[in-house]
């Protein structure tokens, strides 16, 4: 297949019409439809579906711009691998992180690397999801499990403990509980709704020290950490959370200190393709420095 040819079908395909591509590659729409017919010809079979509002693509079609996807890709890590060695940290870098760690404990202390390397955009992706990193969904990732790609770079950050805490307000009115039967009296706030699994399961105090079965009532439900944050803030009840977003918050209590609470490792994760790239490299050491605090 000629390239030229495949790198012009890809424009075609991301524009949607002849008319678009042209504006945008100043060719003429007679040109480039001569092009994608010649390269149907080549492959022996039709690659749109010609229409007066526009293009669509046939499955043939849609092979052939995933293949062609897939060729940037490769080219545009390669560009980078090039460029970006060993050099000053410059250009782009997409960063996905939990909600709870991304939205509290991160931007917290971005600012710092922001100053440090002025020459880098941060965009910083919050969700619970597992980012396809091979696909360049985004350049490195934190996440709360170890990931089980083998074409992954892995680096343990630091232990998430989770505990119990309660707005003093909220104790002031209710009394502090001081084992976990006391719970059976109080008002909880539970994360729930479509969060993973095992991040749901290190909020419930609802079925600690209970046969999961018949758990406590859930007083509040929400589906959004940094939410359910601000709730135990605001005096809605008594809540698990990590202690990186609560151990230093002067409007919170940790309850139950002596009840044993869960714990999840914290991962940094980015494609062996990325190793070289200073940008990742400055990102990475970055983190490792701050993580150290809460490396127990």
């Amino acid at each position: 297949m000629d390239w030229d040819k495949i790198k012009l079908f890809y424009e075609v395909a991301e524009a949607g019409s002849f008319t678009r591509a042209g504006e945008k590659l100043d060719l003429n729409q007679s040109s480039i439809s001569r092009s994608i017919s010649a390269l149907e010809r080549d492959l022996s079979v039709p690659l749109f579906q010609r229409h007066a509002r526009g293009l669509i693509l046939t499955e043939h079609g849609d092979a052939l711009l995933r293949a062609a996807l897939d060729m940037r890709r490769v080219l545009e890590v390669t560009r980078q691998r090039f460029v970006e060695t060993s050099e000053k940290p410059v250009g782009d870098l997409t960063v996905s992180a939990t909600v709870g760690i991304g939205g509290i404990w991160l931007t917290n202390r971005i600012a710092e690397f922001l100053d440090l390397y002025p020459e880098v955009n941060i965009q910083l992706i919050l969700t619970n999801d597992d980012l396809d990193l091979a696909m360049r969904e985004a350049d490195l990732a934190i996440r709360l499990r170890r990931p089980v790609q083998a074409d992954l770079i892995q680096r343990r950050l630091f232990t998430v403990h989770y505990h119990a805490y309660a707005s003093h307000t909220y104790l002031e009115r209710f009394g502090e509980p001081q084992c976990v039967e006391d719970l059976d009296h109080h008002r909880l706030v539970c994360l729930g709704g479509t969060q993973p699994a095992f991040i749901q399961g290190v909020h419930q105090l609802a079925t600690l020290g209970r046969d999961p079965k018949a758990p406590r009532p859930r007083r509040l439900e929400v589906n959004d950490s940094l939410a359910l944050r601000h709730a135990i803030e605001a005096g809605a009840g008594i809540g698990m959370a990590p202690d990186y977003a609560m151990s230093d918050n002067p409007k919170v209590r940790r309850v139950l200190e002596q009840v044993e609470m869960p714990a999840l490792d914290s991962y940094l994760v980015y494609p062996e393709a990325m190793r070289s790239v200073a940008r990742v490299q400055a990102f990475r050491d970055f983190l490792i420095s701050k993580a150290q605090r809460w490396a127990y």
